[in-house]
């Protein structure tokens, strides 16, 4: 074990949340493996790595000699294959069940049984996914928060199965790349997003019923509750899409229509206003 806690890391998914984990995880001493089957996607995640550790650099958090030691562990590839000889192995692809749960079945059959399977899902139930493996007792959920390489946080959600001595390992391991570990259980969106997603709905409710315009809405919860911003710039900065996703989890999850959908933000989905990565959202990024 390194000062990571795991000396081979693979990442699977380049995007957001999985270039941050890996870097991370570089930072702290891992040999890390970046995989995304998506050669451009791997190739962008690559840079926000390289311009992120610049930016350290800048700031004077670490030397550009440091900058580009960490960049050197970070290796690309397109193929799971290359997972084979993590100890943990971080899924961050799309937040849909099916497609984590190929993922997961494909990492089952490639990695060596104590290999530590983990996901970085923001709601979606940590025990369905291990169900499609032969080891769910070494599943389980590392949820990072955006943006990785600044944020404390790290939720570790335990699934049914999960063994005490994954926890353990898993927690130690999130203290040890300099994260706060905060341990919760296998319910639809976590402690998180069960409370945030509800909250960003509500802001866009006010927004559609014409309680108050956007600016007014966020400036209302930045200076009335001390937030550092305000939900709906919060929402385009995690992507609509995302947000209506954990939505549907906790409605469909938790069968309460305090989680249904508001009817724009489906809306905003399908007209492609994702948000700051597809330069509209709630507000105009271009």
């Amino acid at each position: 074990m390194s000062g990571a806690g795991f000396q081979r890391v693979a990442v699977v998914g380049a995007g957001t949340m999985g270039n941050g984990i890996a870097q991370t995880f570089a930072s702290f001493g891992a040999e890390v493996v970046l995989i995304d089957v998506l050669e451009p996607a791997l190739k962008k995640g690559l840079a926000t790595i390289e311009k992120s550790l610049g930016r350290f650099a800048e700031k004077g958090k670490i030397t550009p000699a440091d900058a580009k030691a960490i960049f050197a562990r970070v290796k690309p590839s397109t193929t799971l294959q290359d997972a084979k000889s993590a100890e943990l192995v971080v899924e961050a692809v799309v937040e849909k069940l099916e497609i984590k749960r190929k993922v997961f079945q494909e990492l089952d059959a490639l990695t060596p049984s104590a290999t530590i399977l983990a996901t970085n899902t923001s709601s979606i139930s940590i025990t369905e996914i291990a169900a499609t493996t032969k080891r769910a007792d070494r599943v389980i959920g590392m949820h990072f928060m955006n943006p990785v390489p600044l944020m404390a946080l790290v939720e570790v959600i335990r699934g049914q199965e999960t063994s005490d001595e994954t926890t353990h390992r898993v927690v130690a391991a999130s203290k040890a790349i300099g994260k706060t570990p905060v341990e919760a259980n296998d319910y639809p969106g976590f402690v998180s997003n069960r409370v945030l997603m509800p909250m960003i709905n509500e802001a866009v409710f006010c927004l559609m019923e014409g309680v108050a315009t956007k600016e007014a809405i966020d400036t209302v919860m930045k200076l009335g509750m001390n937030h550092p911003m305000g939900p709906l710039a919060l929402a385009d900065l995690i992507g609509l899409d995302v947000c209506l996703d954990i939505l549907r989890v906790l409605h469909s999850g938790l069968g309460d229509d305090k989680y249904r959908p508001c009817p724009l933000l489906v809306r905003m989905v399908a007209a492609g206003r994702l948000g700051k990565k597809s330069g509209k959202g709630f507000y105009d990024y271009a």
